[in-house]
């Protein structure tokens, strides 16, 4: 039998507690693994679900980017100086060809952001989204985006896009499809450029967020 003496104690007692964190540390790993899967089905749950129980059981790509659009304005917070032209409404635009068809008029028909009721434009030039609260940019409009982020800004416009490289070139929000699913990724340093706060319920189920300036053309 071995020979308990206050080293030996003390070396089981060090052996016993490296166990004990290793095993917390995997405890608290596969946690917080579960609890962003619950938080992401809770945002869909909460923010897409509702807003899609009146159409068909699976809803279509563009459905779901239309839910989503509408939802970014309840987690986004705005500056508080707001241009005269925002001040009765909460004006959502499309910049370029409309891929969402009648669907975005649908889903967001009724329905109000910031206590204004939403109110879909459809743009042609960058110049006129000023007064614009959520821009999306269609792919259409890729090799006008340089000039399209240097029209909008510092102007407090929140831009979203599907365009491939939408994030990493400087847009805000940018689609992505992850199999079936459609997620999204964050330009956090855009957001925070132009003065907007993104909730960090947002930035939780997002599937990546980037810090990083935009990186040109």
């Amino acid at each position: 039998m071995e020979k308990v003496t206050p080293a030996t104690a003390m070396a089981h007692v060090k052996r016993a507690d490296v166990i004990r964190y290793a095993s917390e540390s995997r405890f608290w790993r596969r946690c917080r693994g579960i609890v962003a899967a619950l938080a992401a089905t809770l945002f869909w749950s909460l923010l897409v679900v509702p807003c899609l129980r009146s159409q068909q059981s699976k809803p279509s790509e563009y459905q779901v980017k239309a839910t989503y659009l509408y939802n970014f304005g309840r987690f986004v917070k705005w500056p508080g100086t707001v241009p005269a032209g925002k001040g009765d409404s909460f004006p959502v635009c499309v910049l370029g060809q409309d891929p969402f068809g009648t669907i975005l008029d649908s889903t967001l028909a009724g329905e109000a952001l910031d206590g204004k009721p939403v109110v879909l434009r459809r743009i042609s030039k960058p110049q006129e989204a000023g007064e614009c609260r959520i821009l999306y940019i269609s792919s259409t409009e890729e090799k006008h985006l340089k000039e399209i982020f240097t029209v909008l800004d510092e102007s407090g416009v929140l831009t979203v896009s599907d365009m491939p490289g939408f994030t990493r070139r400087g847009g805000m929000i940018q689609f992505v499809l992850e199999g079936d699913r459609v997620r999204f990724e964050i330009n956090l340093a855009s957001a925070e450029s132009a003065r907007l706060v993104l909730s960090s319920e947002l930035l939780k189920v997002a599937a990546a967020v980037r810090r990083s300036s935009r990186s040109g053309d």
